[in-house]
């Protein structure tokens, strides 16, 4: 968890769920803000790493032929296809305690991991998480 001005790991409220099911958030559960307490000095006791996001599911084929003209050309016909079944990949949970949004998935993960350009990472469309996309090409060997 991340306060206003320092990295802090907040207070366990025994008893209660780290994580609620509900139908309607990215990816069907968010972390339950009851579950935590801010300590009113240092660390909390959350453990390091106690908390998981969402899992990445992408299927990526590529499709390719050789055509054979003569010994010396050949075209070459190319199909790139990336999350091929277009699965919905969520990037990571709000993670300010105060935060109206907390423990909730805000954006896709494509967008999490950068834009590209001044901000650094790649377009999100090839990145993994991104929608589906296709790239077809034709080369021409001689």
């Amino acid at each position: 968890m991340s306060g206003a001005n320092s990295v802090q790991r907040p207070n366990v409220v025994f008893g209660v769920p780290f994580y609620l099911n509900q139908p309607n958030a990215p990816g069907g559960k968010v972390i339950n803000a009851a579950a935590f307490s801010m300590p009113a000095t240092g660390q909390g006791d959350l453990g390091r790493n106690a908390l998981r996001g969402f899992g990445a599911t992408q299927w990526d084929l590529t499709l390719r032929r050789q055509f054979r003209f003569t010994e010396r050309i050949s075209l070459q016909a190319r199909g790139d296809l990336s999350n091929i079944f277009n699965h919905p990949n969520f990037g990571s949970p709000i993670n300010y305690l105060s935060s109206p949004q907390f423990g909730q998935s805000t954006m896709m993960l494509a967008s999490s991991l950068g834009s590209g350009g001044q901000s650094g990472g790649l377009n999100p469309l090839y990145q993994i998480g991104g929608p589906r996309s296709i790239q077809l090409a034709l080369k021409l060997q001689f």
